[in-house]
């Protein structure tokens, strides 16, 4: 979950964006139902239609009746010169633009709506400083994404007015998604002086930790059932990874380039790792069965800048190939009850940098 926040990744992966031309009539955002953009192999995918044109759009999620998204995007065609907040019906948004429900001030992330759908959390840095934070990228010739101590986690209503602050803690509070219940949240914190998972109560009280072991835990969701977690996590184990991860971390960065996905129950039991593909495996989901989960991966190119969208079952076997773009396919989600899968991709942008959010028909 930040646009792995958390590709060089052509977005900014966190789990939990770039730009050009985005600004399109009513009728040309209608997104008209066509398989031209579905590529050879994706069999799972049926009537891909596109939802945004042009900037930089991605971690795109279902509300809870599954009729409307909430994404992020950075486009200078719509003022907005880094990550913002924005929400959109399912068909695509009409105008020349969708509604923002973030301040336009700072940088945002991991946005997901709150039970009812009247209202979403995300988190934003507009409290540490208005203007855009520095995004860099390389340190040392090492790809990295920054870890902003200025992120706070917020509840807005649909029209933008936040109505609550949910942590107010010293350093990195973010990735926050929620429960199926619509009881719990769960996040990514710096709080312990490590980058850790974190539930708290949808109002923010009884915060818990969840992980406590050394790398980057975050961009996780809960299970369908409510009881587990699904996440990504760096886990540096030589001395000179642990140093490597640790003087990073100490100037509020990270290196997302080895990632696997990991599963453990709500309070950090049963913690077991799925994958050890090597690469960054990342933006991981579960299947409304609860049997499966999709995830975005680079470990099947050389390049490693080649990312697409992958699905394995629970216990790290059956794994297979979703997507078969030529650059970047991530963040992928499926709608609660199975019929939608909706995912960020560089595909069918003119040969430029845009990232694009895109809803498929899903088929087991």
């Amino acid at each position: 979950m930040k646009k792995i926040l958390l590709c060089i990744l052509p977005i900014a992966l966190w789990a939990c964006g770039n730009n050009t031309e985005t600004t399109k009539t009513t009728t040309e955002t209608a997104a008209p139902i066509v398989d031209s953009l579905r590529l050879d192999g994706e069999t799972h995918l049926k009537n891909l239609r596109q939802l945004t044109f042009g900037g930089d759009n991605a971690e795109a999620y279902f509300s809870f009746d599954n009729s409307h998204l909430v994404f992020q995007a950075t486009n200078p065609k719509w003022g907005v010169e880094c990550d913002q907040i924005y929400y959109m019906p399912i068909e695509g948004y009409t105008g020349n633009q969708p509604l923002l429900v973030s301040t336009g001030k700072g940088r945002t992330t991991c946005s997901y709506f709150m039970k009812g759908d009247n209202s979403i959390v995300y988190a934003s840095t507009h409290l540490g400083d208005e203007a855009c934070p520095e995004s860099p990228r390389l340190v040392g010739g090492k790809y990295v994404w920054p870890v902003y101590e200025t992120f706070d986690i917020f509840v807005a209503d649909l029209k933008g007015n936040i109505i609550q602050q949910l942590t107010d803690s010293p350093g990195y509070d973010a990735e926050a998604t929620v429960s199926p219940d619509g009881s719990m949240i769960v996040f990514t914190s710096t709080r312990s002086g490590d980058l850790e998972l974190y539930t708290m109560n949808a109002d923010g009280t009884n915060v818990k930790q969840v992980t406590d072991g050394l790398g980057y835990d975050g961009g996780a969701f809960f299970s369908p059932d409510g009881k587990q977690l699904i996440f990504r996590a760096s886990r540096p184990k030589t001395d000179e990874e642990v140093k490597t991860y640790k003087e990073f971390l100490a100037q509020g960065l990270v290196q997302p380039t080895n990632l696997e996905l990991f599963i453990c129950n709500i309070d950090g039991s049963d913690l077991r790792q799925i994958t050890n593909l090597g690469g960054a495996n990342w933006a991981p989901f579960m299947h409304p069965s609860g049997e499966k989960v999709v995830f975005s991966t680079n470990h099947h190119t050389e390049s490693g800048r080649q990312f697409n969208i992958f699905s394995i079952n629970i216990d790290g076997t059956g794994l297979e190939q979703i997507t078969f773009d030529s650059v970047f396919d991530a963040f992928p989600m499926f709608s609660s009850d199975g019929k939608h899968l909706v995912f960020a991709s560089n595909r069918n942008n003119g040969g430029t940098r845009d990232t694009n959010i895109f809803l498929a028909d899903w088929e087991d």
